[in-house]
């Protein structure tokens, strides 16, 4: 039942079973292939979206035609949020990295919702402020840093968000190209795979078909 996964869902949780039913029954659910669209950069920003299942990333096309990697969203993730605020268009394209679940409640619907139920509001605010300091953090890193820098900051990032395991060892749980990795750092696929040799080389990480292992996340964030 969607009340049911609604109540695993960390901006949900929190709420009694009469709330989650009024919730679950704005919910529409849609599946994606990998590599399907869900919205693209500019379309009306209508719907709230929930990952029920799969990974998703945001991304912005830059002048010379490549794309820059925004953020990967996860299962129990919110996305597409900011539309609920100023009634913009979506300020990214979203494209599912793997097989895909959402759920999709309507901007309306869920302004609603927040009137009568402030804790969703401010566990919403709460997803923009932490996606704000993520984003000052990258612009810092891009003005001041350098790529070495720059590709462990975003492996320790990506090993906090998506990884799998404990500090001697862990496992980047996505299915990441290395020009996905450079779209998300700011570089080329040339550069990020020379400094993830140099990682390599220095015993920090290990690399094999599209998955990154960290032998060493202490050793990684002394480079940062």
């Amino acid at each position: 039942m969607e009340k049911d996964i609604l109540k695993e869902h960390p901006y949900f949780s929190e709420l009694d079973s009469e709330k989650l039913i009024e919730i679950s029954k704005l919910i529409i659910t849609k599946s994606y292939k990998k590599g399907e669209i869900i919205f693209f950069e500019g379309d009306l920003g209508e719907s709230l979206y929930l990952v029920k299942s799969g990974k998703v990333k945001l991304i912005k096309m830059v002048e010379s035609g490549e794309e820059q990697i925004i953020n990967i969203v996860k299962t129990g993730d919110i996305f597409a949020e900011v539309v609920l605020f100023d009634d913009g268009n979506y300020p990214a394209t979203a494209i599912t990295m793997e097989d895909t679940e959402v759920g999709i409640i309507n901007g309306r619907d869920i302004e609603k919702l927040m009137y009568r139920i402030p804790e969703i509001a401010l566990k919403i605010l709460k997803v923009m402020s932490k996606r704000l300091r993520r984003a000052q953090q990258r612009i810092r890193n891009l003005g001041l840093k350098d790529t070495t820098s720059r590709t462990a900051s975003a492996l320790v990032y990506l090993a906090q968000e998506h990884g799998v395991g404990d500090e001697t060892k862990v496992e980047i749980n996505l299915s990441l190209t290395q020009q996905e990795l450079a779209s998300l750092i700011g570089t080329s696929r040339e550069t990020v795979s020379r400094t993830l040799n140099k990682f390599k080389d220095e015993g920090l990480v290990l690399v094999s078909r599209q998955k990154i292992v960290i032998k060493d996340l202490a050793g990684l964030k002394e480079t940062i």
